[in-house]
């Protein structure tokens, strides 16, 4: 593990119990931006892998596992139980909460919010940027909101403020334009909702992988 020699910087990186970092981890890589409060804190049972680089000033939370090569940067607040595996970048600003697993090759923009529960497949890409170029591009930057339990399919890519409703299931390849209502399947190049997701009937097994979702369901904001 490398923490930067700095004294000032050792005392802003806390770890908890129970840590393994391999060789190649830097744990306390400085903002080119400028950050308030510089403190990186990670609770007990980290798992870091080599390549990973974790920037101070962003709160973790315990049990983060990471693969080699993933990148966390500044001012994020991650819950317990995070997986971020290879080639994975975490941009700045973003709050993710319990339980939440991001594949390989994943790229999360800043101001993404990701609830508890959350998995998103390998190569899923998230934007923040209404209108890139522009001078003040910055003052409406914000990333998808992806409630609680929802699953991103391989190679999807979620566009600026929509909102990926609890419990919904993007499928592969999909470009979200628009809001995604809870427990939904919604797939293509703009998605649109297809069925619920409790309605899909696995083609190898016969039966309903989804069936646990139909308790206290809901669609369009109404009970089902």
């Amino acid at each position: 593990m490398k923490i930067p020699a700095a004294p000032s910087l050792k005392i802003q990186v806390q770890i908890g119990k129970n840590k393994i970092v391999e060789a190649g981890v830097i744990v306390g890589e400085h903002p080119s931006r400028k950050v308030k409060d510089l403190k990186l804190v990670l609770g007990n049972d980290i798992v870091l892998r080599s390549g990973t680089v974790l920037y101070l000033g962003s709160r973790i939370g315990d049990g983060l596992q990471t693969g080699h090569h993933a990148i966390i940067r500044e001012e994020n607040v991650i819950g317990n139980h995070f997986c971020l595996w290879s080639n994975s970048v975490i941009d700045y600003g973003c709050r993710i909460g319990d339980n939440v697993k991001i594949h390989c090759n994943c790229y999360v923009a800043q101001f993404t919010t990701i609830e508890d529960d959350v998995f998103m497949a390998p190569g899923v890409t998230v934007a923040n940027d209404l209108h890139p170029g522009s001078p003040d591009a910055v003052d409406c930057m914000r990333g998808p909101t992806i409630k609680k339990g929802a699953q991103i399919g391989c190679n999807v890519t979620l566009l600026p403020h929509v909102v990926i409703g609890e419990h919904s299931l993007i499928g592969a390849g999909s470009v979200v334009t628009k809001d995604i209502p809870p427990y939904s399947l919604a797939y293509g190049n703009p998605a649109r909702v297809v069925k619920k997701v409790s309605d899909l009937h696995c083609r190898v097994k016969d039966h309903a992988p989804y069936q646990f979702l139909r308790k206290g369901e809901t669609v369009y904001g109404r009970k089902s």
